[in-house]
């Protein structure tokens, strides 16, 4: 392949990452990576009842954080919402059913997390 036909395909790639992001507004339960395969098993009535204190345990932590939406999807959050996540954690008084509104850019099943708020 030539230079100019590698280079062709490198930008083509770029065009369709970026045009499959785009902004994002989105409300649901704030839920560990760690815990949220069981979540999303046994659905909403699950992710309503999941801790904060799990959420604040090391291995829930180290795990990351995502928002399980009430279509039953998993949205995982950049290192940036992570850190966000643990903050707003910390900060809250609220014991389970932890539901918070965040916005970024989507892209598929992943946000690069701008604002996060428990709610």
């Amino acid at each position: 392949m030539t230079g100019l036909g590698r280079v062709t395909i490198v930008v083509a790639l770029a065009v369709v990452f970026v045009w499959g992001a785009s902004a994002a507004d989105l409300k649901g339960s704030l839920i560990d990576v760690a815990c949220s395969a069981k979540i999303i098993k046994e659905g909403e009535s699950a992710a309503k009842a999941h801790t904060r204190e799990c959420m604040l345990k090391e291995p829930c932590v180290k795990s990351g954080y995502g928002l399980y939406t009430q279509d039953g999807k998993f949205i995982v959050f950049d290192s940036v919402g992570n850190q966000a996540a643990q903050k707003a954690l910390e900060a809250s008084k609220k014991k389970d059913n932890i539901m918070a509104k965040v916005s970024g850019k989507q892209t598929g099943e992943l946000i690069e997390v701008k604002t996060l708020k428990i709610i």
